[in-house]
């Protein structure tokens, strides 16, 4: 019996090897919905009791080294706009500037530095760039310095605004930048600094707390620091901090309804009361961040891209895919997803991060990121200087692509790559490690018994359905693993060492959670296979959307662009250095050369009738994100609209009734990823086929 067992190991072994791959002997494979919450992570602050445990850890910043197109966007984000706004915005002059002084006193006090600051140290961060790590440093000990013995920090005139009370919104974002600052740095000023001023916001008299429209609206950001603080240092007195700052802040819990309609407000907002939920333990509180979710899009957001119309307010009747969302609107909403999937475990959070991240963000940018618009709508034929409103509720030049515009999107865009590439990894409960967004890049963290593990990912996702991880330890070491699969997969394809591992039950939506006595060299392939999905709007006339993958499509519209002197259309509270370079940055208009309106050719089931994907080669420059570079399109049949023109207000015409029966010729054309589309088409109506 005894060499009977030691013949079968042996034959084991050698049956692991024969298939190319190291024993899997040791290996549990399950589908899960979320981790497990019984276990605290031992290596990373999360929630402390009596808080609801959190299903990931977000990392220290900087323990994920960005690679691939996800590190080509942020390194033009480094050298273009965020990298060097300082160049051009007034609000960053550093003389008499107030964030800078030790009183507070001083001009541009309000919330164009954090905001910018908030996206530019979170980028040297994730670059671990030396010269932007030294600048963000003069501004945040700046920050530090400036706290007053009674605990309040920042900007003199924010303490007593307009009307004598404390405009606590702009310190909120400060407080983003000083989280971030802590977690690459571990500078404990910062947690002093956060410790006195939250015990400042304690003692003001309800009469002053969170009044006026921004910072009683973004309440909840302020509320997530505090949590935030209570995990690092066990103060119960932030508790009821905790619950003051929920009872201020507008009441997003409304059945039906919400507070407001600014587009922004509802981005970040919206999540709220989820981050309530953490203190509260009511389930209600999670349950509206859920239905404000599903309201806003369900009245304004049947569109694609995964936002919704909100050209600065949702407005009634204004629901088309030609209403746009603000750049800063984008930046928020995929940091509440990116905070929502830490808080919750929910997949649909990754899913829809990634959505906003690939089909609407890129393309609120010019590709080289040195300029940017205010709106981004999913189907957008003009980006130019002109008047919209009242097609969008503004009036002046918020569709044209403009270093020196757009005040507040041109300070609070730059956290959107960052933060995103600061989430792709998080920490589990119960000491693994989670691919919860996927994109090329390694990651550094400790597992198991407390050792350090080395993930590198290899992937060209989204524009490639395989993904690549190889494991870099010094010994073995006994860790949880787990992918998240994203719901529009059906067939996830997994192999460790190059063995296939059968998955028993359906995945999409979950996790698989992969426990395992790793090695030095262990690889593990993931294949999330792609097909192509027709979409239907019905409230959009029965107009259609085209996905593959994580990806929607936009018919590709030739561009010819015009560029001029940044100065010439801004608007009305846009502010540049008198020394701005306007030669060195410009502005951009960008006009359609070819037809946009057209209708996608497809049978009586609603469904194309043709259509043909097709990869080019990786583009040398990294750069997936525009027209020419892009490495996946898609063909298939279409007709021109005959009729289908700009409305008065010089927006795209509302979209024709499906199916239309027409008689202009059929075309081949040619979809790209709407990311990739500065001008875009994304929802476009059905002409149906004659045979």
């Amino acid at each position: 019996m005894y060499m009977q067992k030691w013949f079968s190991l042996w034959i084991l072994l050698l049956v692991a090897l024969l298939w190319g791959g190291r024993p899997t002997l040791d290996l549990e494979i399950r589908v899960v919905d979320r981790p497990d919450l019984t276990h605290r992570n031992d290596y990373y602050v999360s929630n402390r009791p009596p808080l609801e445990p959190q299903a990931f850890i977000l990392l220290p910043m900087g323990s994920i080294e960005p690679r691939g197109w996800i590190r080509k966007m942020l390194e033009l984000q480094r050298d273009g706009l965020n990298g060097h706004l300082e160049a051009i915005s007034a609000w960053l002059v550093k003389k008499d500037n107030a964030w800078l002084s030790p009183d507070g006193r001083g001009e541009h006090g309000w919330e164009e530095v954090p905001y910018w600051l908030r996206g530019y140290s979170a980028l040297a961060y994730v670059l671990h760039d030396s010269a932007m790590l030294r600048e963000a440093g003069t501004w945040l000990n700046a920050v530090i310095r400036s706290q007053r013995p009674d605990g309040y920090f920042g900007p003199e005139a924010n303490r007593y605004s307009t009307d004598g009370k404390p405009d606590l919104w702009p310190n909120m974002v400060m407080l983003d930048c000083l989280q971030s600052y802590y977690s690459f740095s571990r500078d404990p000023r910062v947690l002093q600094l956060m410790q006195n001023y939250f015990h400042w916001e304690l003692r003001l008299p309800d009469s002053l707390f969170l009044t006026h429209y921004w910072e009683k609206s973004r309440g909840g950001d302020n509320l997530y620091s505090v949590l935030w603080l209570y995990n690092h240092i066990g103060d119960t007195s932030l508790l009821r901090l905790a619950e003051k700052i929920h009872r201020h802040t507008a009441n997003w819990e409304q059945a039906g309804s919400l507070p407001n309609w600014h587009n922004v407000n509802i981005a970040q907002c919206f999540r709220e009361p989820a981050t309530y939920f953490l203190a509260s333990h009511d389930t209600s509180d999670l349950h509206f961040t859920y239905a404000d979710f599903q309201l806003i899009r369900r009245l304004y957001g049947q569109v694609p891209g995964g936002m919704f119309g909100a050209d600065e307010d949702a407005r009634p009747g204004h629901t088309g895919p030609q209403q746009a969302i603000e750049t800063c609107g984008m930046v928020e909403q995929m940091y509440s997803d990116e905070l929502l999937l830490a808080m919750t475990g929910d997949p649909f959070w990754g899913d829809h991060a990634e959505e906003v991240a690939f089909n609407t963000y890129p393309a609120a940018l010019m590709p080289d990121m040195r300029a940017l618009r205010y709106l981004t709508a999913p189907d957008m034929v003009t980006s130019d200087w002109q008047n919209h409103a009242p097609g969008i509720e503004n009036e002046g030049p918020f569709f044209q692509m403009n270093p020196f515009s757009h005040r507040c999107c041109q300070h609070n865009h730059g956290m959107g790559w960052p933060y995103y590439a600061a989430s792709l990894w998080m920490a589990t409960p119960d000491d693994g490690l989670a691919a919860v967004l996927y994109n090329a890049c390694s990651v550094t963290a400790r597992v198991g018994n407390g050792d350090t593990v080395q993930m590198e990912e290899r992937t060209h996702y989204p524009f490639s359905d395989r993904i690549t991880f190889f494991v870099h330890l010094s010994h073995p070491q006994r860790f949880p693993l787990y992918l998240r699969i994203p719901a529009w997969c059906r067939t996830p394809e997994i192999s460790l060492n190059g063995r296939p591992i059968a998955v028993q039950v359906a995945a999409s939506g979950k996790y698989i959670r992969l426990e395992n006595l790793w090695r030095e060299g262990d690889s593990l392939s993931l294949r999330l296979p792609m097909t192509v999905r027709i979409h239907r709007w019905p409230e959009q006339h029965n107009g259609i959307s085209v996905a593959y993958g994580p990806l929607t499509f936009s018919l590709r519209i030739q561009e010819q662009i015009q560029t001029e002197n940044p100065t010439l259309h801004v608007v009305p509270d846009a502010r540049w250095r008198p020394d701005a370079d306007t030669l060195h940055w410009r502005a951009y208009n960008i006009e359609p050369a070819s037809p946009w309106n057209m209708a996608l050719l497809c049978r009586t089931s609603g469904n194309p009738l043709w259509l043909k994907v097709e990869r080019d080669p990786w583009p040398a420059q990294q750069n997936p994100f525009t027209p020419e570079a892009v490495p996946l399109r898609i063909y298939t049949l279409a007709q021109r609209v005959p009729g289908w023109h700009l409305d008065a207000h010089g927006l795209c015409g509302p979209l024709p009734q499906s199916p239309l029966q027409l008689h202009t010729p059929v075309d081949t054309v040619e979809l790209i990823p709407m990311g990739a589309a500065r001008l875009r088409m994304a929802l476009l109506p059905v002409a149906l086929s004659r045979q």
